[in-house]
């Protein structure tokens, strides 16, 4: 007769009549899979992480702005304010990067395109806003005046309504997208010669806007904007109020881009950068997934733009010059693919870097910019947040 097995899989000590067998003992309860595994994403500390970034951002930041004195030691400037408000913007422009290079495998050199035309939504709406307070004291915009025109052209139906013009900001560059990507990746295109026609695509719109007849601005763009919702645009008030809400959205688009990566959804779009056709012969269509990353990215961008033209105060073509949708994916990759948080890093890593660059030696800006692609392409290929993960290894290893 054979002996009975113990929960391991041996015979019990003793044969058959040495008692009852040892309980078996238990793993100790992962709390963090557990949190993962109920759909929180990110765990306690991974939240408790959000919750302090959202209180920095809409509470700390606010206060030792409008309340510290000037010359305290912790008053925030209002350039400060600005430049962090910017590059918040900038950094959700990464982060949607990174959703469809890190994480799908698609390289896009035109994202500034989608960008800009968030951008130049806005300033429609904050152009039309400017009213009769103009050089030129008419309704129409002071470069509309200074090219005869006599009035507003169809494009500019919908701008004196924020509601209608902010769908705008979201609905063309989606539908522009859209398009786009579905003749691209029902095509097939991929690899380097995608990211040549996104910047094609890219600098024929830059050429399209400069002109005067479209109705744009041509080569100045729109600026000198007055109100936004009826609240002076240039007061520290109105300033950190859109600081503020650039805050939330990168934050909110951060834990969306995180719960899309995480799920049955995500993992396809990783099978698709890593194997796209091994995907196609277990059943999947790659063409709906790309497709539906792709638009969501742009979109991410759109809404980036149209908070960027308040802080900044001006926007011309030079946002989609193909040296910003290089910029964008330069953010990226200093920061780290497929991390999301380290695309947000690099964002304020290489444009922090710039802002000192461009004041203490404007000359050598760009040699800084190439020589830190350069560097990071040949010794960290995972970026900053790859570096972080490998000391953080070490440093764990020394401990245990």
């Amino acid at each position: 007769m054979t002996p009975p097995r113990s929960a391991f899989g041996a015979p019990p000590q003793g044969g058959a009549a040495s008692g009852p067998a040892e309980p078996v003992p238990r793993r100790p309860l992962d709390q963090t899979a557990l949190v993962q595994r109920r759909g929180l994403l990110l765990g306690v500390r991974g939240w408790a992480a959000v919750i302090c970034a959202l209180a920095l951002l809409t509470v700390v930041i606010p206060l030792l702005n409008r309340v510290v004195p000037d010359g305290h030691v912790f008053h925030v400037s209002d350039y400060a304010v600005g430049l962090v408000g910017k590059i918040l913007c900038y950094a959700i422009c990464a982060l949607a990067m990174d959703l469809i290079w890190g994480y799908t495998g698609i390289l896009s050199l035109g994202h500034g395109l989608f960008f800009a035309l968030g951008g130049y939504g806005m300033g429609m709406y904050l152009m039309r806003q400017i009213g009769r307070d103009g050089n030129y004291k008419s309704e129409l915009p002071d470069f509309m005046v200074f090219l005869n025109w006599k009035t507003l052209p169809w494009t500019w139906s919908l701008s004196d309504s924020f509601v209608l013009q902010m769908l705008l900001v979201v609905l063309v560059p989606a539908l522009l997208a859209l398009v786009f990507g579905w003749f691209a990746f029902r095509s097939r295109i991929k690899g380097v010669y995608f990211s040549i026609i996104t910047q094609a695509l890219t600098y024929a719109a830059m050429l399209l806007f400069f002109r005067n007849e479209t109705g744009f601005g041509g080569n100045n763009g729109f600026t000198d904007f007055k109100r936004i919702l009826g609240l002076p645009i240039a007061t520290p008030d109105t300033r950190i109020v859109l600081f503020a809400v650039t805050g939330v959205t990168l934050v909110g688009f951060y834990l969306l881009a995180r719960a899309i990566v995480n799920s049955k959804y995500g993992r396809v779009l990783q099978a698709i950068r890593d194997a796209e056709t091994r995907v196609m012969f277990t059943g999947y269509n790659p063409l709906a997934y790309k497709l539906s990353i792709w638009t969501l990215s742009a979109l991410m961008c759109a809404i980036a733009g149209a908070l960027y033209v308040p802080q900044v105060g001006i926007i011309n073509p030079s946002e989609m010059s193909p040296s910003a949708g290089i910029e964008i994916a330069i953010w990226a990759a200093v920061g780290g693919r497929a991390t999301l948080i380290g695309p947000i890093v690099g964002a304020f890593f290489v444009n922090g870097a710039k802002s000192w660059f461009t004041v203490a030696f404007p000359e050598f800006w760009l040699y800084f910019l190439g020589a830190l692609f350069i560097a990071v392409t040949l010794f960290l290929p995972q970026g900053i947040a790859g570096l972080f993960k490998r000391f953080s290894g070490e440093t764990r290893e020394k401990h245990s």
